[in-house]
Formats: C-alpha cells, sequence, structure tokens
C-alpha cells in the first residue's frame, strides 16, 4: 500500500449558482479566491500534490486559461481534459479513467479541507479496498442536520476503517435529517471517490453502457498539445459528447453498483456551498458578524458582509447576508441561502447579463473591465499579463483610442508597430487591423474608449491569435 501510486483526478465543472453574485457561470467559485487570496482550486491542487504524481483535470472548454493558471500558481504538473460539453459527474469520471489507468482518486475542485494532512491519511486507509475493486467514497462525520447535502447510510464494517455503503440518501428534509443523526450511522455525501480506473469503467459498462461509450469514442478521437513540458491538454471530440447523457456519477453508479465502501472522514470540511458556508469560513466578532473586505457593522448581529469593492455598513441588521460586486449586490436572511440559485434563474430570463458574466472578465492574456457603456460608447480598463499579447484583430463597427496608464504597450496598427509608456496613447480607426502585447515584465494596464455604432464582443475578427480562438476560414 505504502508503494502504490495515487493519481489524482480534479473534476473543475460546475456553475456555482448558489455563491451568485460572485460565482457565475463565466467564473464559478472554484476560481474566486474565496479562501485568503487563493482559489479553491489552488487549494485542491495543494492538497493532492503530496501524492506525487502529476495532476489531472477534468474541466469545461471554456475554462481552460483559468484552470492552466491555477496549476501554473502552483507549479504542479497536470493534464487537463476539456469537456467540449459538460455532461456531469459521471461522463467526466469516464474520461479520465480512460485517459489514465492506475489507482484514481477523484476530486471536486471546490471544496475545502483545512487539514491536509488528516486528509491525505485518510485516503490512505481506503487503498488496499480499492485495489481489492471496491468504489472507496469518503463520508465526512455531520455536525449538524444538513439539508442541502446527500447521505451515506454505513453498513457493515469490512476493515478497521471501511465499511460497506448500505444507501445512498438524497437530501433530506430536516425532520429526516435529524433522524439520521440520531441513529448515527449515516455520513455527508462529500462527492470524493477512490477507485482503479478499470474498476470505474467495468461498472459503467454494467450500469451505464452509453455514457461510456460516447466518451470512449470521443477520446479515441481526441488531439492532444503540449504547451510545456509536463503539460498537456486533452481534447475529447465533440461530436459524440453532445448526445451524451447527462447525470452524476451517484445516479449512474454509485447507487446501483455492489461494491461500494464509504470511510468517515472526521477532520473540518465544507463545499462552501451556500454563503453561510463562506461566512463560516471567517471569524466572528463578538456579535456574532463576520466581515470581509470594506464591511462596517454597526448594532448589527450575525450578519455577514462581503464587500470587495466599496464600503457596505449594515446597521441593525440580524441574520442578514450582504454581498456586494462592482455590478450586483446579494441581500439575503441566512435562512434562504438555497434559494439564490433560484434568482440566477430569474435574472438569466429577464436577460440580465449579471446572471452568467461579471463586469470584469477574465482572458488567457490577462482581464478587460467594463468600467462605463451607453450608446455609442463604452470604456474599459485593460490589463495584460507580461509576454501576453491579444489576437491580431480588426472590428467593423468601432473605433479605439488606447490610454496606457500602467507599464509599457507594444501596438501593432496596420502596418506599424510601435511602444507607448505611461500617459501616452494612441487611435485605432475602425477597420485597421491591430494588436495589443505587453513586452515587459510587469502588467500592462490601459484605458480603452470605443467608439460606433456596435460595441459587443462578437465584433471582433481575428485574424492571429496565440490561443487558438476562433479564427476567420
Amino acid at each position: 500500500m505504502e508503494n502504490t501510486q495515487i493519481i489524482p483526478v480534479i473534476l473543475c465543472g460546475g456553475s456555482g449558482t448558489r455563491l451568485w453574485p460572485l460565482s457565475r457561470r463565466s467564473y464559478p467559485k472554484q476560481f474566486v479566491p474565496l479562501v485568503g487570496e487563493k482559489s479553491l482550486l489552488e487549494l485542491t491542487i495543494e492538497r493532492l500534490t503530496p501524492f506525487n504524481s502529476p495532476i489531472v483535470a477534468v474541466a469545461a472548454e471554456p475554462h481552460q486559461f483559468l484552470v492552466s493558471e491555477a496549476f501554473q500558481r502552483t507549479a504542479q504538473l497536470y493534464d487537463i481534459i476539456l469537456e467540449p460539453h459538460s455532461r456531469n459527474t459521471a461522463a467526466a469520471m469516464a474520461l479520465a479513467a480512460i485517459h489514465c489507468q492506475g489507482l484514481l482518486l477523484f476530486c471536486p475542485a471546490d471544496h475545502h479541507i483545512a487539514d491536509t494532512d488528516a486528509f491525505i491519511e485518510t485516503v490512505k486507509t481506503g487503498v488496499d479496498a480499492a485495489l481489492n475493486g471496491s468504489i472507496v467514497t469518503f463520508g465526512i462525520v455531520p455536525s449538524f442536520p444538513n439539508t442541502a447535502y446527500g447521505y451515506i447510510q454505513r453498513g457493515q464494517q469490512a476493515t478497521e476503517h471501511c465499511y460497506k455503503v448500505q444507501r445512498f440518501i438524497e437530501k433530506p428534509n430536516r425532520k429526516a435529517a435529524e433522524e439520521l443523526l440520531l441513529k448515527g450511522d449515516a455520513l455527508w455525501n462529500a462527492g470524493i471517490f477512490l477507485c482503479k480506473a478499470d474498476v470505474l469503467i467495468g461498472a459503467m459498462e454494467q450500469l451505464a453502457p452509453d455514457i461510456l461509450a460516447a466518451c470512449r469514442t470521443a477520446m479515441q478521437k481526441a488531439t492532444q498539445e503540449t504547451p510545456e513540458k509536463g503539460h498537456n491538454l486533452i481534447r475529447p471530440d465533440a461530436s459524440p459528447l453532445s448526445d451524451c447523457r447527462s447525470q452524476s456519477i451517484d445516479y449512474a453508479v454509485m447507487e446501483h453498483f455492489h461494491n461500494v465502501s464509504v470511510i468517515p472522514y472526521s477532520g473540518q470540511w465544507s463545499d462552501v456551498g451556500s454563503w453561510n458556508a463562506v461566512a463560516d469560513l471567517i471569524p466572528a466578532d463578538a456579535d456574532g458578524n463576520r466581515i470581509h473586505g470594506k464591511g462596517v457593522s454597526l448594532y448589527a448581529k450575525n450578519t455577514f458582509i462581503h464587500a470587495d469593492h466599496r464600503p457596505v455598513v449594515a446597521i441593525g441588521t440580524e441574520q442578514l447576508l450582504i454581498i456586494d460586486t462592482p455590478d450586483a449586490t446579494l441581500v439575503a436572511h441566512c435562512d434562504y441561502v438555497e434559494k439564490v440559485k433560484d434568482v440566477v434563474d430569474i435574472l438569466e430570463k429577464a436577460q440580465y447579463p449579471q446572471a452568467i458574466t461579471h463586469r470584469k472578465v477574465a482572458r488567457p492574456w490577462g482581464w478587460y473591465d467594463s468600467i462605463s457603456k451607453a450608446n455609442r460608447f463604452q470604456v474599459k480598463r485593460i490589463g495584460v499579463k507580461p509576454g501576453a499579447s491579444l489576437s491580431l484583430q480588426m472590428h467593423h463597427h468601432r473605433a479605439e483610442h488606447w490610454v496606457v496608464v500602467k507599464g509599457t504597450a507594444e501596438v501593432t496598427c496596420g502596418d506599424d508597430t510601435f511602444l507607448l509608456s505611461e500617459n501616452q496613447s494612441t487611435y485605432i480607426p475602425i477597420g485597421k487591423l491591430h494588436r495589443l502585447r505587453n513586452p515587459g515584465k510587469v502588467e500592462l494596464e490601459i484605458i480603452e474608449i470605443q467608439s460606433g455604432s456596435y460595441l459587443e464582443e462578437d465584433d471582433i475578427v481575428r485574424v492571429e491569435d496565440t490561443y487558438g480562438r476562433a479564427l476567420p476560414q
């Protein structure tokens, strides 16, 4: 067991709508710095590094650069399987099992586990059972009757730490959750699994053959890129996955497979699945208030304020959550946090862009922040990472004025290429091929003023692009 290599697989899917407005579909919670200055994905990578194995991540294709950057910040070797269509955890785990044989540890990207050593030791206690053909899951010893989690009822004890799974239980109501805790044999379902790749594939051949077949075909036609040594990008073929059934691994396999074991984990754990859970990560003051950023409370009790960008003041509030972002604010009673995802559906149906995207948008070369927009003009702050460049592009409907406020810009405009320093500016006419590059070693920041009859992002004609995005045929 001591010499058995465990290959970590991070499942990076999920839209994180319960943490709106900070988490949105274009920038889900696993990429948001929620614990100190680090994202949950970065913390997950760091937690799995002690296994001394390259890590496999399964992620949605639009999030490729967010995932790559998290790995680069942790200096960890990786393979990223980029799903062209997200089809829930059954397909994601099948793609990983087809890609790499061996003993696989599947972990969600958006959990917070404070004690890495305790987690590693708990996983190791499941190795023997997994090598003997069991799918081992890890259940969290419950601390209160939570109705937001599914439960696992453990059955007969198989080894010192390992139990057979008697049944999986859907998210219970309050009374049922209390009864489960009183029985003492139920654990929260953390969605963490340890098993041999061929055991998972065999289980799916039996219980979800259609999902497995689609994943096999997609991986047979996959392409692979190696942008840097030790870093691989695997792109499964999109066509087989477009019609693949979307189902969780619990429904597709775990609830029906004959050999599933569970190991209790009693350490600190959170799926950071609600604003209450985020608040619990922050120490409370004497009145139970928890403040992140520029929040201020007065005569308030049990109030959580998340305010990164401006002062947010709560006076005389109680049991409230206040989450402020540059373009949307959430105020909710603590008892209604599970309804946040319903609000996102309402906003999306009403076609509010804030339901899906942030004002500040991540790009592979850096970011842009839409400061102001009105009829026929838009103002953006644009940040470009050292050595990075935007695509060589043109616009049919808008002109642009660029003002450098930080760093040095290399500008291509038509046949001319020149440098701009801080406080210098240039003009990009409509229809002119242009490119912005950062030749320096510090971040480049510019203010861009767009003017014209149409200002949306789809008025970009890319002629050359470093990042493989769509080019004209």
